[in-house]
Formats: C-alpha cells, structure tokens, sequence
C-alpha cells in the first residue's frame, strides 16, 4: 500500500473541497454581495428575526465564518449592536448546515459539468456578474470533485489493519473518548479553517467505514467549536469592545452548546438515528460496495439538529448570554483621544461586505468630527475664544490625516475582488470622505478669517452678525442632515438635502445684496465688507461640499 500516494489524493481533495468552498463563497458574496448587507443592516432588535435572517444571509453564502466577520465589522462601525449580531450568529450556525445537507446529496456526479460549465463563465464571459456565477458553479464543481477524490483516496485503506485500529481509538464508548474526538475535530477546523471541509472530510471517512457514526458526530460538535477561531482571528488587533464580544459571543455559543450535547449524548446520537430513518433514509449501516452510502445523511442531520437546538435554547436566553460575554470580555480600552485616527486592519479583507461597513462607520466618525469643530467655530462669530482658533492647524491636519487612512483603506478594497455594485460604493464613499475634508477646508478659512477679524478689531454690523449665524446655522443644520442620514437615511433625505442646498444659496444671494445695501448707506466699513463676502461664500462653498456628500449617500445606503 502506497501510504504517500493515499496521503496526497486524500489531502488533495481536501484542498479542492476547500478551494471549491472559497470560490463558491467569494462568489456568492460578490453576487449577493449588497442586498446580503441591506438585509443585515436592516434588522431589528427581535432576535427571532435576526436569527433567521443569519441562517439565511449564511444558507446564501455558504460560510458562517464570513458572515461573523462581517457582523464584527458592522458592530466595529456601529451600525449594529451586540444583542443584534449575536441573534444573527445564532441564525449562522444553522445556516452553515446546508453545506452539509448539500454533501450528503452525493451530486458528486454532477462535479465535472459543473467545473465545466463553471471555467467557461468565469474565465470566458465579458459581463463581471457572469464571472461571479461561474465563481459559483466551479466552486461547487470543485467541492464535490474534491469530495469524490477523498473518498478514492481513503479507499485503499478501509480493510488494513493498522489503519482500522488507528482510527478506532477515536471511540466514543468512554466520556474521555468523546471528548478526544471533540478536541480532534476542534483543532482539525481551526487547522483548516473551514469546519464545511472538516464535516466533508468527516463525512468521507464514516462513508468509507474508518469512523462510526457516533465518533463522526462526535468529530463534527468539536467542529462546531472550531470555527469560532475565524471570528477570533478577525478582531486582532481591534480597539473595538463590542467587535471582540460578538467574537466571543460565537465561541461560548458554540462551546456550551457542545457542552449541552455531550451530557446527554448517547440519547442525542439515537434520536439523530430515529429522525433520520423517519425522514426516509435507510439504515446508518448499511453498505454497498464497502461504502456506507446512508452515513452522510445522519452526519448532515445530527449537524443541523445540534444546530438547531443550540439556537433555541440561545434565543431564550439571548440577553443572559451577552450580559455573560460582557462579564467575562476583557475591557477593551476604546480610545477616547481627541484626534483619534481610523483603525482598519487585514482581517477584514476578505469579506468586501464587512471591510465596506468598517469604512462607512469610520467615516461618519470622520463627519460627525468635523460637525463637532464647525459648531465650534460657529461660536467664535460672535465672541472670540482663542482655544478653539489656536487648534486649527491641528484640527486641519487631523481631517487630513483621516481623508488619507480611508481613501488608503478603499483603494485597497478596490484592489481586491469586488463587483460593480461595490465598485461604485467605493467610488461614492471617496467623493464623500473627499468632500468631508473639503468641509474642513472651509472650516481652516473661516477660522483664519475670523482671528485676522479680530486682530484687527474689525466689527460687523448687527444685520450683518445676524446673517452670519444665521447662515453659519443652516450650515451646521446641513451637516447634520447628512451625519443622521448615513447612520439610518430617512424618507426623504436628497429631497431635505436639495432643500438646504437650495435655502443656502439664496442666503448668500440675498445677503450680498443686502451688504450691497449698508454700503451705499455707509452702515458697513469697506474692511468689514470684504471679510463679510468671503464668510458668506465660505459657508456657502461648505453648503456645496454638503450636497456633494449627500448625493453619494443617497446612492449608496
């Protein structure tokens, strides 16, 4: 028996199964890729909502690990809260179960014309969304190709001796056996990355005879375990409290559900067993040809039970849980310093959809900033306070330094793999964080305009001072039309925005006019006059930046 030939089909096919569960998940992200973030972003506090809504965002991308990531990068930016996304991990892990149901469905003949098919859309079609479904197609084509290849590889082995005793160490007749096999499944996953590919790989080796069916249920609870380590990985390096409690949230949902099961398992595996037969499936031991054909069905259904359960004991005790994973989480240190500067880092990559709420949480933190020191510097028209003038060069530098991070961050996104949907949202999220700084421009101009006002003992007329908080406060109005719409946009919103627009230019009409006005009656000193225009214009010019985001926020949230 050639054992490195048999190790290398077998770990090949392992590796096609994963690549094919890669491409199938880019894939279908990039397909589904907005209406998938819609839907999360528009979920409500009602946890059995949410719960379905994680099963069925998880069921379209094949991948509850790219779902939890994702979900950290919407707590990380704010856009969901702790309770919420924990629903929706509740909701994932059932989802992941359909990659399970889906192997059991033994479509490995199906695997070449799905490669086929799959190669001739992405490697040969013109229109972007055309190569995303061959993403698909291939992707599937490849996991079940993969599928077959293991089982061919573990073929040899089912009748030596050495092989037989060597797996039936993993035996679950014994409470330390149990938890042997939950330890191998748990370091299996967190070795590949993938508990779709553990429970594929599981499933091959109960087909093929070298695992009993409670030792591969067993194998595949660890598994449940595993996965957790993805959503791990993605807050490292995080300063974000709430993006590492919905990470530990999914370990210690996972791991006390493990924990429930094994207390009763031998009871578990039995009505597994029972179910099955019930739902059609012939006897777990039966075998054709020395392969135990029904085996991968009672896995996929022991998995989705589990799952199942997991999620209804979990939704009851939904707001324990996350009071829980409060408690024991480490106080992550949120920095409160006053130039704080955007954190982004690689974990997010991978998913467009979870690195694209990072970015739009950073930059409404970049916007409401800048509404914060505008509303400041609106004071300094009608007194002077030198500590909010003698910072702006430090405030200028701060935006500037902001509007590099995130244009840096989303033409790296960009660089990626995305489709065209999230092409122009990344287009759109540039010319608003381009014209975020522009705001801070004007704000530079207004300040340095306003200290020269009163250094040079320059006064305004009444009328004049009167206009100036009054269109300095449309301004500020404006901008807080656009921070509140990217948090949760309106009904309405371009139509309120059109309005400000429109409200502010007649101002600055009708105020040069009536500057115009004091003039010929000599109630304005010409001095006076010129640092009034450019004040007027300069917050109109803050009005035009304001429109231009909101434009781009209204194509894009």
């Amino acid at each position: 028996m050639d054992i490195a030939g048999i190790l290398i089909q077998t770990l090949g096919g392992l590796g096609l199964f994963i690549l094919g569960m890669k491409m199938m998940t880019e894939g279908l992200q990039a397909t589904a890729g907005q209406k998938i973030r819609s839907i999360l972003e528009a979920i409500s506090s009602n946890r059995i909502l949410g719960c379905i809504t994680g099963a069925g965002v998880t069921a379209m991308v094949q991948s509850s690990s790219a779902t939890t990531v994702m979900l950290i990068g919407f707590v990380s930016a704010g856009i969901m809260t702790l309770e919420q996304a924990v629903g929706v991990v509740i909701g994932a892990n059932v989802g992941t179960t359909i990659t399970g149901q889906l192997i059991a469905f033994k479509l490995t003949e199906a695997a070449l014309p799905a490669i086929a098919l799959g190669v001739g859309l992405k490697y040969f079609s013109k229109k972007r969304q055309y190569r995303h479904i061959g993403d698909i197609i291939l992707g599937f084509g490849l996991l079940f190709f993969g599928m077959g290849v293991m089982k061919n590889g573990l073929a040899p082995i089912k009748t030596d001796p050495q092989f037989i005793s060597f797996f039936t160490t993993f035996s679950t007749d014994t409470i330390g056996g149990i938890l042997l096999c939950v330890s191998m499944g748990a370091l299996l996953t967190v070795a590949v990355q993938s508990s779709s590919a553990t429970v594929g790989l599981t499933m091959a080796l109960a087909t093929s005879g070298l695992l009993s069916f409670p030792t591969a249920l067993a194998l595949v609870l660890g598994e449940n375990i595993g996965t957790t380590i993805t959503a791990q990985l993605a807050t490292l390096g995080s300063r974000n409290a709430e993006a590492h409690r919905t990470a530990n949230a999914h370990t210690i949902f996972n791991v006390a559900g493990v924990c429930i099961i094994l207390v009763i398992f031998p009871f578990f595996v039995e009505i597994v067993k029972t179910l099955t037969l019930k739902m059609g499936a012939g006897p777990v031991g039966d075998a054709v040809n020395n392969e135990y054909v029904n085996v991968a069905r009672y896995i996929a259904n022991g998995h989705t039970l589990f799952n199942v359960i997991n999620a209804i004991v979990f939704l009851v005790l939904l707001p324990k849980l996350v009071r829980f994973t409060i408690l024991i989480s480490p106080r992550t240190k949120d920095s409160k310093e006053r130039y704080k500067l955007p954190q982004f880092d690689a974990s997010f990559m991978d998913s467009p959809i979870g690195a694209l709420a990072k970015v739009k949480g950073e930059i409404i933190n970049y916007a409401d900033y800048v509404r914060m020191n505008n509303m400041k510097i609106s004071t300094c028209l009608t007194r002077r306070d030198d500590d909010i003038l003698g910072e702006r060069e430090a405030v200028e530098t701060h935006i500037d330094d902001c509007q590099k991070i995130i244009i840096s961050y989303l033409t790296t996104i960009y660089q990626g793999e995305v489709n065209e949907p999230e092409a122009k949202e990344i287009s759109e999220m540039m010319r608003i964080t381009n014209n975020i700084e522009r705001i801070g421009d004007a704000m530079e101009s207004i300040s340095k305009m306003l200290e020269k006002v009163y250094d040079a003992n320059i006064r305004f007329s009444g009328e004049a001072l009167r206009d100036l908080t009054d269109i300095s406060g449309q301004a500020n109005l404006f901008l807080d039309h656009i921070v509140e719409g990217m948090k949760d946009k309106p009904e309405g919103f371009y139509e309120d925005a059109l309005g400000f627009e429109d409200r502010i230019d007649q101002m600055r009409e009708n105020m040069r006019s009536n500057h115009i006005q004091r003039l010929r009656n000599v109630e304005c000193s010409v001095d006076a006059g010129v640092f009034f225009i450019s004040l007027v214009s300069s917050y109109e010019k803050m009005g035009d930046y304001c429109y231009n985001i909101a434009i781009g926020v209204d194509r894009i949230i």
